[in-house]
């Protein structure tokens, strides 16, 4: 296992659309395990492939509850709205607000080609959301409301 470069902002490969996986072949299993943990290495939520500059429909998320791979995913429903901050590893440091869906319910395949369905509310779906936008070549930055701010602000109390 390896952890590989993650992409930043102004890089063309985060603007292109992810091809689909037809099989999981050695190079994809590593390909998986490099994701994880340059993920955790980086201390992200989700990374999505292209932030490690590979064009394939893979992403793995993890909000506390242990590593999820999702191959060719795509959300089936989603419902609700959540408004809060999000960041991303390939704009380190920057944050904004974005408004999500609160809940999600997304289909993939794992590792081994098995489909599965998932439903996520409040981190996990803003999480979905964001990783799967990745895929086609979707940042953030372009559903964010308000300015780009660094990772530090604290908005005033009121």
């Amino acid at each position: 296992m390896a952890i590989r470069k993650i992409r930043e902002f102004g890089d063309s490969v985060l603007r292109k659309q992810c091809k689909e996986v037809k099989e999981v072949t050695g190079r994809v299993r590593t390909l998986i395990e490099d994701m994880i943990d340059t993920m955790y290495e980086a201390n992200g939520v989700g990374l999505a492939a292209p932030q490690v500059g590979v064009m394939k429909r893979i992403v793995v998320i993890d909000v506390g509850d242990g590593p999820i791979v999702f191959i060719n995913p795509k959300i089936l429903e989603k419902d609700g709205e959540q408004f809060g901050t999000e960041g991303c590893l390939s704009l380190p440091g920057k944050m904004a607000y974005v408004r999500r869906p609160n809940h999600v319910k997304a289909c993939a395949y794992d590792i081994d080609m098995n489909y599965f369905e998932i439903e996520g509310e409040e981190l996990l779906a803003r999480a979905i959301c964001h990783e799967l936008d990745h895929l086609d070549g979707v940042l953030y930055i372009d559903r964010m409301e308000g300015e780009l701010l660094d990772n530090t602000y604290v908005p005033e109390e009121e």
